[in-house]
Parts: C-alpha cells; structure tokens; sequence
C-alpha cells in the first residue's frame, strides 16, 4: 500500500481486501464510521447513540482528565531540580506528548475498531498483547481514580478543618465519582467534563493569586540545583505523568462524530495544558519559594488554601469518575460489542453496566483508603502503563503500521526521520517505564525504612 506524506491508508480490513466495502476518506486515510469493523457501527436506528461528540467537546473532556491533582506537585518538581530544566523539562514533555497523540490518532483512524489500548495491543501483539493492555488500563484507571479520591479526601479535610474521618470523607467523594459515572456514554457526561475543566482552571488561577496575595518565601527560588539520579528522576516523574492521559484517547475517539477532528482537541490539549503547568509552576514556586509542598496548595495560607482546594473539588470527581467510566466502557465492549445490549435499553445491558460501575468505584475506595502503600502503588501503575501508554506506544504503532501498511522495510527506510523518531518514542517509553519504577521503589523503601507508611483505613 502507498504511503503519502505521513498517512497510511488501509486496504484491508480484518485481513480481507475490501477495495468494495470500504469507503476510504483520501484526506486521512479514513474508513469511514458505520462500518461493520467500527467500535459502534451505523446508529441512525438505535435509542443509546454513542457517536456524538464534537471536538470542541472532546478537548474539553480531555482537558478536565489531564489537566488535575497532578499539575499540583509541579512547584515542588521545580524545586527539586531547579527552575529551568524543571521548564524546560514540562515543555519538552508537551510537545512531546503532542507528538504521541498525533501518532495515536493516526493509529486509530487508520484502524476504526480500536476501541481501547487493549484493542491496540491485539493488533500489534495478538490475544496476549489484548489481554496486557486491556487489564493495564483498568489496572491504571482505578489507581489514578483512587488517586482522585484521595485528593478529594485532601480537599474535604482542609476545608472542613479536619472535623470528620479521612475514611468518611473518601466514602462520601466516592459517592459522588460514581454518580458521576454512570452515564453509559461520554455525552451525557458533557454538562459536567466542562464544570471539571473550568474547576481546575479556576482553582490553579486562584492558587497563583494566592500565592501572590501572601507570598510564603518570595523569590527564594534555585535556578538549577544538582542531585543524584534516583532523586531528581523521582521529582521529574510528577510532569512525566501529569501529560498521562493518552490511554482514554481511544474511547474519546470512537464517540467523535467526526474522527478526524481528534487531533484539533489533541492541540487544544496540549497549548492548555502546557501553558497552564508552565505557568501555574513558576508562579507557584516563585511566591512559596523552596520547600513549597506537594500539592503545592498545602502552601498557601490556610484562606488562599481553603479557596483553591474547594474550587478544585468539581475537578478532582470528575476525573476520578472519568477513569472510572473508562474502565468499566472497555469490560462492558468487550463483553457485548456487536450485540444488542450495546445499543439498546436492555435489563442485561444495564444490569451489567451498574455492575461494572459499582465495581470499579468500590475497588478505587477500598485501594485509596486499604492499602498503606497506594500513592507508590499509582506510581507503579504509572511506571508500567502509563509510560507506554502516553510515550512509548505511540511509536510502535507507527512502525506497525509503517511496516504492514507501508511497504515493509522499505517503507521504514523511504521516512528515516520519523523511522529514527519513532524508534526513539518506544526507547523513551522504557526509559520512562524502567526509571519510574526504580525511583517509586526507591522511594518506598525509604518511606518505609523512615516508618512514614501511613496506616490503612486511617482517620
């Protein structure tokens, strides 16, 4: 198959040439939605419509999941390393992040069955590779909405002056994350992704107004500051993982009603995103000076802080209920894909969706609050998945591609820049995934060497 510029087309589908059963968009090398191998087929007839978000929307959805409590230790990154590789480090990972997005959309729209990283992995690795990624992403899904409840669990305290169990507050935001959750397509869950995205935004201007309003250390900054590898690693984890959203991009995709206008709120994303955390880090770290907490909004003054923390809650559920609604979407088509149940209010089709839904939630509270050790858990989950997910992966795919869609080798020879740049995608995607997990064990064994593991179930 020809390659022209960057962009592949598909001759076949499954394996069969389908020259008559497919229509291909020449401008992207599209197989139309509709199409038997689509996630969700023609829907014209059904009474639950999936297919319907635009971009504008979809970069909104994308930025209330990115853009959350991870921009939050940005300032203490900075700190660590010092301001400027600390920047130049956030906006490398932006455009670099950018870069990977393109690579997965192109992916997806080359292949419209792809539903999810799981669907992915089937294709570039067979049912093992389905089976891998498909339990990472729920696997990462629920730690990151545990990690969501536990911020969540953090605002509430904070707010309240500690006036109620951390255990409680965590069942009562869980509550909310499920309710959240429930609708079973993105759509429906549109009114609310937008008060997530405006709730992060505002809370992280206020914070800076904050920090600016009663400044803690003002200008005490350290411009670079050296350190061995497994410290400084572990402080550039928090920017590394703060673009690492890309594994709900598949299932944000297949709800598009025009695919390929992914890659408009994938730069919409990726301005906002990167500009903010830029922004939000220096500004931070300027006003607290060193020593600023993470999450930095510990480091306001207990007003400035109550402020932030209350404005950041909208955020905070909303992505938790985002990954959550992620994880149980992929069981829930994997288990009925093709069938009725998929688009039709069916007593089996909901009955397992609030099964799933009640599952997932119930499984994030009891990791959030059960498990001493959960923030390195995420930071595990996050190593091995999420890596590969938001970096590395993006490069197989266009080798896979490239290669079976491309002219073999001669098609990896005939692009030697984006052959040798996507060669490098995969690479950082293990350097990423190695360096993530020595410096989260690290860090463990000295959480617990120092006894600073909290307890389960604490209050």
């Amino acid at each position: 198959m020809a390659v022209t510029g960057n962009t592949l087309s598909r001759k076949k589908v499954d394996g069969t040439d389908c020259d008559d059963a497919v229509r291909v968009d020449q401008e992207v090398g599209f197989t139309s939605p509709g199409l038997p191998n689509d996630v969700f087929g023609q829907e014209d007839n059904h009474d639950i419509k999936y297919k319907t978000l635009s971009w504008p929307l979809t970069a909104v959805l994308m930025i209330a999941e990115i853009i959350s409590n991870g921009m939050l230790s940005l300032p203490s990154s900075l700190d660590a390393v010092g301001i400027v590789p600390g920047v130049i480090v956030i906006a490398f990972l932006g455009v670099f992040a950018t870069f990977t997005a393109w690579l997965l959309i192109e992916f997806k729209l080359r292949h419209p069955e792809v539903h999810n990283m799981g669907d992915a992995g089937n294709i570039l690795f067979g049912p093992v590779g389905r089976e891998i990624l498909s339990a990472g992403t729920v696997i990462f899904a629920v730690c990151s909405a545990g990690s969501q409840i536990l911020a969540g669990q953090l605002a509430l305290t904070v707010l309240s002056d500690a006036k109620l169990c951390a255990t409680a507050f965590s069942g009562i935001f869980t509550i909310a994350v499920a309710i959240c959750s429930f609708p079973r397509t993105l759509h429906n869950l549109s009114l609310v992704w937008v008060v997530g995205g405006i709730s992060i935004i505002s809370a992280g201007i206020v914070a800076m107004v904050g920090a600016g309003a009663v400044p803690v250390d003002k200008g005490n900054i350290v411009i670079t500051r050296s350190s061995d590898f497994a410290s400084a690693f572990i402080s550039l984890t928090n920017p590394v993982f703060a673009y690492a959203g890309h594994f709900v991009f598949f299932i944000f995709i297949s709800e598009m009603k025009r695919p390929q206008d992914a890659m408009k709120a994938a730069w919409t994303l990726q301005i906002v995103a990167t500009s903010f955390y830029i922004s939000f880090a220096v500004v931070t770290y300027w006003y607290i000076g060193q020593g600023v907490s993470s999450p930095s909004l510990l480091s306001l003054s207990p007003l400035w802080s109550k402020i932030s923390f209350g404005l950041a809650i909208p955020n905070f559920f909303i992505a938790g209920s985002l990954n959550l609604h992620t994880a149980a979407k992929l069981v829930f088509v994997r288990l009925f894909r093709g069938s009725r149940h998929i688009h039709s209010h069916t007593f089996t089709g909901w009955s397992v969706w609030a099964l799933l839904i009640l599952l997932v939630n119930t499984v994030a509270f009891l990791f959030a609050v059960g498990i001493s050790i959960f923030n390195y858990l995420v930071g595990i989950a996050a190593s091995m998945f999420a890596a590969w997910y938001t970096y590395g992966l993006a490069g197989a795919f266009w080798l896979h591609d490239t290669y079976h869609y491309g002219g073999g080798y001669d098609g990896w020879i005939k692009n030697p820049i984006m052959f040798s740049l996507n060669v490098l995608t995969v690479l950082a995607g293990g350097f990423i995934c190695v360096g993530g997990l020595y410096g989260t064990i690290y860090s463990l064994r000295e959480a617990a060497e120092a006894g600073e593991l909290p307890p389960p179930f604490q209050c």
